[in-house]
């Protein structure tokens, strides 16, 4: 590939992903240069003067080095949901700003010393699903792949980075709760792989979205089944399988309360609408018994906000990696800003910072946030079985 073809492909993947025409382009330079112009970068016909190239960098937010710097790996992005009513503007948009972001977890590995073997251990593709029922197995596979055991996964991304699957959270519009992504180098060899999830869902809505673009990684479908309706079905199998909901709820149950749902619903850390679809999809309730939920559901305005909200989960290995690559002396703060989106705090540690953050919450949402943590920290110590049997069982007191 040539210079100029390069830097027009990078130049054209910037300008998409800050969603910007020619014109918008062109005008935000100060006029210094036409869309014409930059048309014939983009087509690789030309290169910029120096001048020009600084101010195409500062109109687009990054620095000119990137614009001429070619990409170490090609990023894939595979496929969106609910794409059709998603603007192929905005598509175009979130693939510039997966792209780039993924592009920096590469980037980010190597400065961290990170990235040897990293690619061999992401099952990219590694599952074929010819029927939603093999969805099902196929979760249980991949956690037993992973030592999770049979219970509930406490934190989703805590699972995928530790397993060397980047956790992205993007602003987006539309119909769009995440993607996935996959980064090769020239070989074709897998240097990084991405699950994204939109930014600001609430923290059930993230973990299914985050355990649905999972199966869009790790599953290939046979071309008669529905991609969608795979992911989720592994995406909820992942998060709540068969053998622990049926001895939580039963083999079947005749009917199931709201109440029951909403406890659930911490279990699991899934929302109420999506245990009515699993508890459907498994037989446990019959297709009249998810329909009166959905009554009750709607009847309380549950569609579009549910009691209980769970907090968004947060990705920490961008972070610990930044800081760790500027300890070593192979990142500037300022390069490792560039890479995570926000500017590495060196002086106090995370933990201080996040407890911090949480006491310039409105004290009714640092009772909730809290009241969320000891719950969690219930289901992990108290009603763990194991636990209880660690610690002598006579230990713990009735309630």
């Amino acid at each position: 590939m040539t210079q100029q073809a390069a830097f027009g492909g990078r130049l054209k993947l910037f300008r998409l992903a800050r969603a910007m025409t020619l014109d918008q382009l062109a005008s935000a330079t100060g006029g210094l240069v036409t869309k014409q112009a930059i048309s014939k970068y983009e087509r690789g016909l030309m290169l910029p003067s120096p001048r020009v190239l600084g101010a195409l960098a500062r109109a687009l937010g990054v620095r000119a080095s990137e614009l001429l710097t070619a990409p170490q790996v090609t990023v894939e992005v595979l496929g969106f949901r609910k794409a059709s009513r998603l603007a192929m503007r905005e598509q175009h948009r979130v693939r510039g700003v997966v792209s780039r972001m993924l592009e920096h977890r590469v980037r980010l590995q190597q400065a961290s010393g990170q990235a040897d073997g990293r690619e061999c251990e992401i099952p990219v593709s590694a599952y074929r699903a010819s029927s939603l029922q093999e969805c099902e197995a196929i979760a249980g596979a991949l956690r037993d792949s992973w030592s999770l055991g049979a219970g509930p996964i406490s934190c989703v991304t805590d699972v995928l980075e530790e397993h060397h699957i980047h956790v992205l959270e993007i602003d987006t519009e539309g119909a769009l709760d995440g993607v996935a992504a996959v980064a090769r180098d020239d070989s074709g060899a897998i240097r990084a792989a991405a699950v994204v999830s939109r930014r600001g869902l609430p923290g059930d809505r993230q973990r299914l979205s985050l355990a649905h673009e999972l199966g869009h990684l790790v599953m290939q479908e046979s071309p008669d089944v529905d991609g969608e309706k795979a992911a989720f079905r592994f995406g909820a199998a992942f998060l709540a399988p068969e053998e622990l909901v049926r001895r939580d709820v039963g083999a079947t149950r005749r009917k199931v309360s709201l109440g029951e749902l909403i406890l659930l619903k911490s279990r699991y850390g899934m929302s109420i609408q999506s245990l009515v679809y699993r508890l459907r999809d498994l037989g446990i309730i019959s297709e009249g018994g998810a329909t009166a939920l959905w009554k009750q559901i709607n009847a309380r305005g549950w569609k579009q906000e549910e009691p209980n909200p769970l907090d968004p989960e947060r990705p920490q290995w961008a972070r610990r990696a930044a800081l760790r690559a500027i300890a070593e002396g192979s990142l500037t703060v300022d390069e490792a800003e560039i890479m995570i989106g926000v500017r590495p705090d060196t002086t106090h540690p995370p933990e201080t910072t996040e407890r911090r953050d949480l006491m310039k919450r409105p004290p009714s949402e640092r009772i909730r946030r809290l009241r969320s943590d000891a719950l969690r920290a219930r289901e992990d110590y108290v009603e763990d079985r194991e636990w209880a049997a660690l610690l002598g069982g006579d230990l713990l007191a009735d309630e």
